[in-house]
This record gives structure tokens, C-alpha cells and sequence, in this order.
């Protein structure tokens, strides 16, 4: 019997692509996305695709409901990953963007994650993996929403390891680093919402900045595609004792390395030139 997977943020980029990975693979995806339009696209594209926001309360629970009904009341796997970054200095961004950054980012993880967890202690396993980022562990210059966010499902996801210890529910983390995908045009997108340009101190780094993210692909050198993370994904979906985290990219893996290894003021001189 095929094992089943509800996978969030699958419009484009990682989940996009690992939701047609693993249908290829023999799993029986339910993927889901925020807009409409997008859920019929995939749907077009021979994808089990539901409707799931992860802002609303009631989208979600209407979702897992959804996906119990489609596998028959038992859901072998989650993958969080829809998410968004809020670009922009602390100073300028308003309390209102950092709660809406929050709300996509961690507060809708926590509450689809309560929503499938009763559904996993019945039927007595399960595996969760959440997509983080290097800004989990590593904050850079404007992206403190983002960092903070990502920060906090570290935080969450560790804890939730802890209390299901004495279980066969099974949690991962995903740090991918630079993937190309449109993060960096929703990132344009929400820069735009929140910045007054003009009345900040910030305004010539946001010129630069501005300009980075309206390039159609990265400049960075170490940037992989989104088909980097279907084996990670496959390994903490598949493998007996999955990893803790799983870092993908070449910065991912350094920055680890150098937070260990590094004084706190001197790592903060590398992240500063690496921002």
C-alpha cells in the first residue's frame, strides 16, 4: 500500500518539485497550495491537490480533513514547507509584518502539525519534516523576519523531538540554504509592502537589495535547484533513524561548521560580509 504525504507550499520550488518526486516514487501525495488557481494547475498536472492556507485556522482543518478522506483516515507523512521571507531591516519592518511573517512561517506549522499528530499516536507512527532554512541558525542582515521566524521552528521542532521520544512518530528538520525557486520575488513582493524607502537609514542598502531580487535567477554561486531536497526528503521519510537535519547547500553546511567554531563576534564579521 502506498504511504501517504500532505506536503504544504507546493505552487513552485521545493514543494512543487518534491510533490511530483514522490508521486513518481509510489507515494500517494495529497499536495496542497493557497491560492485556487494553483491547486488546479497541479491538479492539471495529474497531482492530488487540495486547498490549504496556512493563515487560516479553519483552511487547515478543512485540509487535513480533506486528506484523511483521500487516504482513508491515516496519514503516513508530513512535509511543512510553505512559507514566505519577509525582507527588510527590524527597524523599519511594522509589528503588523512580522505577525503576518509568523502566522505563514510558524503559527499555521503549529497548527497544522496539532491537527495531524492526534491522527499519528492512533495509528502508532508517523514522520514530520519540516522545512527550515540556514536562517535557522545563522541570522544575516535583513532578514530578521525571517530569521525569526525560522529560528522558532528550530526551537519548536527540537522540543517536539524531545516529547515524542517514547514514540515511532518521527520529526526532521530540512536546511537547505540557496535553492532557486521565486522566493526572491515574493520576497520583492512583501519588501515593497512594508518599506517606506525614502524615510529609512537603510534606503541605500535596500537599493541594492532591490536590485538582487528583481534578477529572474541567484547570483550565488553555491545556488542548487529544488530537486536537491527529494533525497533528504526521501531519507527522513524513508531511512529507520532519519537525521535530526539535513543541511543541503554548501553555505548550510560551512555556516554550521563555522558557529561551532567561531567566536560569536567573529562569525558575526563573516555574516556581515556574507550578507
Amino acid at each position: 500500500m502506498a504511504k501517504s504525504i500532505l506536503i504544504t507550499g507546493c505552487s513552485t520550488g521545493i514543494g512543487y518539485t518534491c510533490a511530483h518526486a514522490l508521486q513518481k516514487a509510489g507515494y500517494q501525495v495529497i499536495a496542497s497550495c493557497r491560492n485556487s488557481d494553483d491547486v488546479k494547475h497541479l491538479q492539471s498536472e495529474g497531482l492530488t491537490c487540495i486547498q490549504l492556507d496556512l493563515n487560516s485556522s479553519d483552511s487547515i482543518e478543512s485540509a487535513v480533513k480533506k486528506a484523511l478522506e483521500l487516504t482513508g483516515g491515516t496519514l503516513d507523512a508530513l512535509f511543512n514547507n510553505g512559507a514566505y521571507g519577509q525582507a527588510g531591516a527590524l527597524e523599519d519592518l511594522p509589528t503588523q509584518a512580522l505577525r503576518e511573517q509568523f502566522e505563514t512561517n510558524f503559527f499555521g506549522w503549529h497548527h497544522l502539525v496539532k491537527q495531524v499528530l492526534p491522527i499519528m499516536r492512533m495509528q502508532g507512527y508517523g514522520r514530520i519534516v519540516q522545512n527550515s532554512s540556514v536562517l535557522g541558525f545563522a541570522a544575516m542582515s535583513y532578514r530578521g523576519a525571517y530569521n525569526a521566524s525560522k529560528f522558532a521552528i528550530e526551537g519548536w521542532t527540537d522540543t517536539l523531538r524531545l516529547e515524542l521520544a517514547n514514540t515511532d512518530i518521527k520529526i526532521s528538520l530540512i536546511e537547505p540554504g540557496p535553492i532557486e525557486t521565486q522566493f526572491r520575488k515574493n520576497a520583492h513582493k512583501t519588501l515593497m509592502k512594508w518599506i517606506d524607502f525614502d524615510q529609512s537609514v537603510h534606503h541605500e542598502e535596500y537599493e541594492k537589495r532591490l536590485e538582487a531580487l528583481g534578477n529572474q535567477t541567484s547570483t550565488n554561486a553555491f545556488v542548487l535547484p529544488p530537486e536537491s531536497c527529494v533525497a533528504p526528503l526521501l531519507h527522513a521519510l524513508e531511512a529507520k533513524k532519519p537525521r535530526i537535519r539535513y543541511r543541503i547547500t554548501t553555505p548550510t553546511k560551512i555556516f554550521a561548521i563555522l558557529k561551532r567554531l567561531l567566536s560569536s563576534r567573529t562569525l558575526d564579521w563573516v555574516l556581515r560580509r556574507a550578507s
